[in-house]
């Protein structure tokens, strides 16, 4: 089975790992089909586009479900080690989403380059596919990307 390309900004990672932005009713079976077998999600219950009982189609598709909500405009490094944490309870595929793919893909670019020592130029050109919160900052962004910049900044 091919990967969902209509669901907002899918990417695949890497055989293991695929992210997007957000799900609707009935993705969490298309993606159980195409061999996830866990769901990372780092978006507010709240915001008007997430998937209402988003735990229960993902207990409904059989997967393993866990959410560590990230106000967009307050990423901390508790989150992203509660990520990092999600992501590596197991080896089972993977897929991380939020509600553009922005909080994700900053995530797992700082994961693949500081974690797994993947190349800064190729683990950012990842993450610049689906934005770039620096040029997004210099075109007067609003909210401040300022806190996005810091938490992905090399360490």
């Amino acid at each position: 089975m091919a990967d969902p390309d209509d669901i907002r900004n899918f990417l695949r990672v890497d055989a293991r790992i695929t992210t997007s932005g957000r799900l609707q009713s009935g993705d969490p079976a298309r993606l159980a089909e195409i061999g996830v077998r866990h769901v990372i999600n780092l978006a507010l219950d709240s915001h008007p586009e997430a998937l209402p009982d988003e735990a229960g189609e993902m207990a409904g598709a059989g997967l393993r479900y866990t959410h560590i909500p990230i106000p967009f405009d307050a990423p901390t490094e508790d989150h992203y080690q509660a990520f990092v944490a999600a992501l590596e309870a197991d080896d089972a595929p993977v897929h991380i989403h939020c509600i553009m793919n922005w909080r994700v893909s900053a995530f797992v670019y700082r994961y693949r380059r500081d974690v797994l020592g993947v190349a800064y130029e190729q683990a950012r050109a990842l993450m610049t596919q689906i934005w770039d919160p620096a040029d997004l900052a210099k075109a007067g962004s609003s909210p401040d990307l300022g806190p996005w910049i810091e938490i992905i900044a090399p360490r």
